[in-house]
């Protein structure tokens, strides 16, 4: 099997996870299991960065994850590439999402940012607190806030927000998805989870033809159009179908388990 292995790679929620309250589903496991036992590779490829993997999905067996949107690649327990936004650009955002009255959150291999300095703060800041290690960035001496970085963020617009100034500044220097929850999810441009498979398959060097990237979303697009093969889950957006080559059923309905079976991975 070893000369006929293939590199998967999966997104998290509503891929891997069901919707709250989020389980991975027992199919869902044993599925992964049987792929893994037939040589294959299995990767998270996924927007969170690393603070931001849960428990339920780090004790699945994975060879290795690319987070925040491949901004960080590890496998077998090892850092292999990792991509930070420049410490002057991270102190411009913050300016600029202050004056443009928008709330957000950083993110960062370890810990979440926040702003208690800006106009109002997300209310998913609240339920971060209780999953992941958070820090106030208002409270940063000027040592440190010449030289914190982070490596994307997440800004929630409101009525009373600038976002004609804040997109112009955005398109300038990141890549944005915006979520049907309306959060703006801001990801370095040299970095995706396009170029995680690109690093991952070049490193163990398997062909791309032989790369399968699983999602639901707009940011999976990346991934989905650059991966050999390219899944989309059952309730994935409408908008990211054309791109894909198999569409599976849900999550709850023996979503990763029937593509798996679709190409004969299992």
């Amino acid at each position: 099997m070893q000369n006929n292995r293939k590199l998967l790679f999966f997104d998290i929620d509503k891929t891997l996870l069901t919707p709250y309250p989020w389980a991975v589903p027992d199919s869902a496991r044993i599925a992964l299991k049987k792929a893994h036992d037939n040589g294959h590779l299995l990767f998270v490829n996924s927007g969170r960065t690393y603070a931001m993997i849960p428990e339920i999905i780090r004790e699945i067996d994975f060879d290795g994850y690319v987070c925040g949107c491949g901004s960080q690649i590890y496998m077998n327990g090892e850092l292999l590439f990792s991509s930070s936004i420049p410490n002057s650009l991270c102190r411009e955002i913050i300016e600029i999402l202050r004056n443009c009255k928008i709330p957000a959150f950083f993110e960062r291999p370890d810990k979440i940012l926040y702003d208690n300095g800006s106009c109002s703060l997300p209310g998913a800041i609240q339920n971060l607190k209780t999953e992941v290690e958070v820090e106030d960035l208002s409270l940063y001496t000027s040592e440190i806030y010449h030289s914190f970085t982070f490596d994307k963020f997440l800004a929630f617009p409101a009525a009373d927000s600038d976002t004609d100034t804040f997109r112009k500044f955005v398109d300038e220097h990141f890549l944005c998805f915006i979520h049907d929850d309306k959060a703006w999810e801001l990801t370095q441009k040299n970095c995706s989870k396009a170029t995680g498979i690109r690093f991952l398959a070049d490193r163990l060097g398997v062909s791309i033809k032989d790369t399968f990237a699983f999602g639901d979303s707009t940011n999976d697009l990346p991934m989905l159009q650059f991966a050999g093969n390219s899944i989309a889950m059952g309730d994935s957006d409408p908008l990211i179908l054309p791109h894909c080559t198999y569409q599976t059923t849900n999550i709850e309905d023996n979503g990763i388990a029937n593509a798996l079976k679709h190409f004969l991975l299992i």
